[in-house]
């Protein structure tokens, strides 16, 4: 049974002039973690929100484990939700912001401060909880507001860029933390972010959004990999999908597939590249150019890693190649994935 459901799921904000989600269907399966990824205002938070019960449909239905949840109240739904800022109470302790949804639940002091110590000692803040948020790192107050949902037992999780807040190095590690607690407790996770890093990292699945609509879900290999149109091949991956126009079909091929021709044996399409520029980063060579299938120059980067050691310069032309199998193909008028074409050896 999938454990949250939507279905043709519309919400507009300006009596349906303009829709902040337009048709959406997804289903989550039990234990998943699902993540919502998009530029800012593609439409995922709304679409949390309205998950969560924060938000009324304009059309569709949630269903949370099989049941329709379109119309009840947050505290109906089993979820819990953590926001981006938290949300805690700065003049409550560490121990009062965990047990207060289950004080307001009216549960008896010794069974809730027995949850929020296990809760507690589960996430590595057991020693915190006497403490006010004031005296916390990020770092430990994202794991407050987690211990505080933990101990709802919510039959879902929804996170809404719970990491935004945090530093650079912070957030890797607090990546981390979040998918090995996920891991743990097994409990269907519902994430957004605008950050790809972290959709990779951390989804088993992920939503790509753009304009209130999913434009593709699945595996971050596959959406990586099998982009379904131009938008997903080029919001993710850095740098991002070279797309060349060729005729009615625009080529696709990651920066890290275009090398040298010495470097790329077998079926290949070859092509002259103009070096334009170049960087050096963490060890690669990103080489930046221009290339010709046919209908003009176009800008391309290449990706070059340090077991290439193909000496290039600056201003000359030189010979690189895709692997054939790393060719994909997309219509130039709609963006979307198409069968293969013909090109030139």
């Amino acid at each position: 049974m999938s454990t949250v459901e939507v279905r043709k799921l519309r919400k507009s904000f300006d009596s349906g002039k303009a829709f902040a989600i337009d048709g959406v269907d997804l289903a989550t399966g039990e234990g998943e973690y699902l993540v919502l990824l998009g530029p800012s205002g593609c439409g995922k938070t709304t679409l949390l929100r309205t998950i969560a019960g924060l938000e009324e449909p304009t059309s569709g239905d949630v269903l949370i484990g099989g049941q329709v949840v379109t119309g009840l109240p947050p505290r109906a739904r089993r979820i819990a939700m953590v926001f981006q800022s938290y949300a805690l109470y700065p003049h409550k302790t560490v121990q009062a912001n965990i047990v207060f949804p289950l004080r307001a639940e009216g549960m008896a002091p010794a069974e809730r401060d027995e949850k929020a110590r296990t809760a507690a000692e589960m996430l590595g803040i057991g020693h915190l909880l006497e403490r006010k948020p004031r005296q916390l790192s990020g770092g430990e107050r994202q794991r407050v507001a987690l211990a505080r949902a933990l101990v709802r037992d919510p039959t879902v999780f929804l996170l809404d860029e719970p990491l935004s807040n945090l530093d650079a190095k912070l957030r890797t590690s607090a990546r981390d933390e979040l998918k090995r607690f996920q891991q743990d407790i097994r409990t269907t996770t519902i994430y957004v972010t605008h950050d790809q890093s972290e959709a990779m990292g951390l989804g088993d699945r992920i939503a790509v959004m753009s304009e209130g609509r999913v434009r593709q879900i699945g595996a971050p290999v596959e959406i990586y990999d099998d982009p379904a149109d131009t938008f997903v091949a080029t919001f993710i991956g850095s740098p991002p999908m070279n797309l060349v126009p060729h005729g009615d079909v625009l080529v696709g091929f990651r920066p890290e597939h275009l090398l040298p021709v010495e470097n790329v044996p077998g079926e290949r399409i070859t092509a002259t590249l103009e070096v334009q520029r170049m960087e050096y980063l963490s060890g690669d060579r990103h080489v930046y150019g221009s290339v010709d299938l046919g209908d003009g120059p176009c800008r391309v980067i290449a990706r070059l890693p340090a077991t290439v050691e193909t000496p290039i310069e600056v201003g000359e032309r030189h010979d690189f190649a895709v692997p054939g199998g790393r060719l994909r193909f997309f219509d130039a008028g709609s963006g979307l994935r198409t069968e293969p074409v013909r090109l030139g050896a």
